[in-house]
């Protein structure tokens, strides 16, 4: 608290100062989230933009670390890096870590959805700018946009422009970095880009079991552009994909017990400590809580190759066609071990095969009373997993043979969604504009389950033997109409206000997660949820331009809400229930404020606070009967508060850049069961960088987590199997340098 209030005091304090030594002159800022490009004073969407010199000045190295720039945005790599992404924005967001699920808040780049929460994890290398979109965008983006959109814009390919560069880095962690982009004019009317991009790290783990290998990752990203222009027709065609190689970082074990003999527990302060144990007496024996001691044999491999054509046809000055055709494949296999001990009590095998095929068509017109947007799109997608889970095998020929069970389980879920969309910007005068904006959407999801055991049916065989389990089949389809009413103002100084009410939904489908019996593997599929979004903000600039400050006031119903459980199952010893269910109901309110004050030409000092007060079920029982009503949405701070000074000294041929810069999130949960066991305190996460350019030359030292504060990306809660939980660990400080020549 006394953090928040220094924040607040100095932001209302410094402001007029600031204002007194700053030029009029401001920056028309151009946004896309409306599909097309738009000073960002004409769009009724609240947003934040970060350009790709503050991406890599900040090393950030993919999509997850954005959140840590932006009120009311979290994003973390869930159940370690390769598995699907928890994204979450203003409370609404996905933390199924299964790889079958699509989140609700949709990813694209350069135009193109990328399809299924497996698809999400993107490296940001040779970046144009991101832009974070909050609040349903059902309209324009469609299906899985409840609680928002990510638009990821790399730089494409300019004409009559040769030129490029390569970037090395080296840092601790065995960090290493080799970039190289180049832009090739071929004609006078086309040029291509070619950005390449290999990294290697290793995790902040430390695995302190004899013999083991230090987990770590290779990736390999790459993109090719082709960007043609003539009298009224432009095209650009890419290919883009990635190699990812590694050992997968392992979990921590958390034991909840004093004494597992007679179930004592330990409090939360103890948690973590080496008084605290497992169900079967283990702690890795550290009190460093980078230290883990796992048989960490489980590895991750990720192959992924796509490739997009977007054409645009002008008519004439003020109609433009557009058609944008993609093709997306990824191959990931991702091991996992879950108890986090040496044992062989919790394994398994996440692998998947997404195929995923979309075509957008849509026209785009000006007229003298306003702008009509207007399209079809199409999308079909192919999801094949490959799964497996062994329980306590350890335990075989010790426990009932029910108990000692490996659980083989693919799912084949085959998404088709067809929409019609428009939107309608009514200039009604040079200051107030209208917009109408709907979507009909046309989905149907079809999956097949088919799952074997392998079990000890003769004690004298404990590799045991795989029968049949159970195939289940069906489908979920649905029509879906969403849509928009905006009313934007702008006053004579240019202030700009604005009032919107949209809704969005995320469709149904089938849960393709650890599935224990058939009845479960029954009840697997889903329907779809819905949010209605009422929303009030303004953008204006103060004292001559010195300050900027863009605000938002929000009010969410969510219901019908797909809420994913992990409940402790009624066998004693036998592994949680999990399933992805319509259940609940919920509310969230809240505000942000991002501010930017300009102090002359040389600093700028960035405060963004995000304030959730209300983030709650409605209503909401889970299966066992519990009562859960009231309860805090899983992932969701109450504060959210970033800032980022930058500092400028210029030489005669060169340029000197100091930045520091912080990210404060309040404690959170991550379930919905507000364990206080499996939940995350505030922390405060210190970031920095200094750079320095002459010539063709640009030197960057940069730093994350600078007071190497440990924090978790999810506790998974196993405290009723296994006396546990998984601790996916966040890293811990991360520095090194970069060099970059331009020619």
């Amino acid at each position: 608290m006394k953090l928040r209030l220094l924040y607040v005091a100095c932001a209302l304090a410094c402001a007029p100062s600031f204002a007194q030594s700053t030029k009029s002159d401001m920056e028309v800022i151009e946004v896309y989230a409306t599909k097309r490009a738009q000073p960002i004073k004409q769009v009724s969407v609240t947003l934040s933009r970060i350009d790709g010199e503050q991406i890599n000045a900040e090393q950030l190295k993919d999509i997850t670390a954005i959140g840590h720039l932006i009120p009311n945005v979290k994003i973390s790599q869930n159940a370690a890096e390769g598995t699907t992404p928890a994204v979450n924005i203003r409370g609404v967001g996905l933390i199924d870590y299964n790889t079958s699920n699509t989140s609700p808040i949709a990813i694209y780049q350069d135009d193109v959805s990328v399809g299924a929460a497996n698809n999400q994890l993107v490296n940001l290398f040779d970046i144009e700018s991101v832009e974070v979109l909050r609040g349903p965008q059902g309209t324009l983006f469609g299906r899985n946009s409840t609680g928002g959109a990510i638009l990821v814009r790399n730089k494409l390919p300019e004409l009559n422009n040769l030129d490029g560069y390569i970037k090395v880095g080296r840092g601790n962690l065995n960090f290493g970095l080799l970039e190289g982009v180049a832009n090739l004019p071929l004609s006078d009317s086309i040029a291509a880009r070619v950005a390449v991009s290999s990294k290697e790290y290793d995790y902040s783990t430390n695995n302190l079991l004899p013999d083991s290998e230090q987990a770590n990752m290779v990736q390999t990203d790459y993109r090719i552009a082709v960007y043609g222009q003539w009298d009224n027709f432009d095209m650009l065609f890419k290919i883009n994909g990635n190699d990812w190689d590694g050992r997968v970082n392992p979990v921590g074990s958390i034991g909840i017990f004093k004494n597992p003999a007679d179930g004592s527990l330990c409090s939360k302060d103890e948690l973590g400590s080496n008084s605290c144990f497992d169900a079967f007496g283990f702690n890795d024996g550290s009190e460093n809580f980078f230290d883990v001691m796992v048989n960490n044999e489980q590895e991750h491999d990720t192959e992924n190759i796509g490739a997009s054509l977007k054409l645009n046809y002008q008519f004439n000055d003020v109609t433009q066609l557009t058609s944008i055709t993609a093709y997306n494949s990824l191959n990931r296999d991702h091991g996992f071990n879950c108890d986090g001990s040496p044992a062989q009590l919790c394994e398994g095998h996440l692998g998947t095969k997404d195929d995923a095929f979309s075509q957008e068509i849509r026209v785009s017109s000006k007229f003298d009373v306003g702008h009509l947007m207007a399209g079809l799109f199409y999308l079909h997608e192919d999801i094949k997993q490959n799964n497996f889970n062994d329980i306590l095998r350890d335990l075989r020929g010790v426990l009932d043979p029910s108990l000692t069970t490996t659980f083989f389980y693919d799912n084949t879920i085959n998404v088709e969604s067809a929409a019609l969309f428009a939107q309608f910007d009514w200039q009604v005068n040079s200051q107030f504009t209208v917009v109408l904006g709907t979507r009909y959407t046309d989905e149907t999801v079809k999956y097949e389950s088919d799952s074997d055991l392998n079990l000890v049916l003769d004690p004298s065989d404990l590799l045991g033997q795989t029968i049949d389990y159970y195939s289940v089949s069906g489908d979920e389809s649905d029509e879906q109409l969403s849509g928009k009413l905006a009313l934007n103002y702008q006053t004579l100084n240019g202030t700009q206000f604005y009032y919107s009410l949209s809704n969005g939904y995320k469709s149904g489908g089938y849960y393709g997660g650890f599935i224990a019996t058939e009845e479960q593997a029954k009840l697997a599929a889903y329907g779809p949820e819905y949010l209605i979004a009422n929303e009030l903000g303004l953008r204006t600039e103060l004292f001559d331009n010195a300050w900027k400050i863009s605000a938002a006031a929000f009010h969410y119903d969510y219901q019908d809400q797909q809420v994913f459980m992990n409940q402790a199952s009624a066998t004693p010893n036998a592994p949680p229930l999990q399933l992805l269910e319509n259940v609940a109901s919920s509310t969230i309110y809240g505000v942000e404020f991002e501010n930017t004050w300009f102090v002359g030409s040389d600093l700028d000092i960035v405060l963004n606070i995000g304030y959730l007060p209300h983030a709650e079920f409605d209503e909401y029982t889970d299966p066992l009967g519990n009562q859960l009503t009231d309860n805090r949405l899983p992932f969701t701070s109450e504060w959210n508060i970033s800032s980022n000074v930058n500092y400028r000294i210029n030489f005669d041929k060169s340029e000197l850049t100091f930045g520091i810069g912080n990210d404060y999130q309040s404690e959170y949960y991550f379930d919905q069961n507000m364990n206080e066991f499996a939940m995350q305190d505030d922390v405060l996460l210190w970031h920095a960088n200094v750079s320095y350019r002459i010539a063709n030359w640009h030197v960057n030292l940069w730093g994350k987590n600078l007071t190497d504060e440990e924090y978790s990306h999810l506790k998974f809660d196993l405290s009723s199997f296994l006396g546990m939980l998984e601790d996916f660990k966040a890293e811990g400080r991360q520095y090194g340098v970069n060099l970059r020549y331009q020619f």
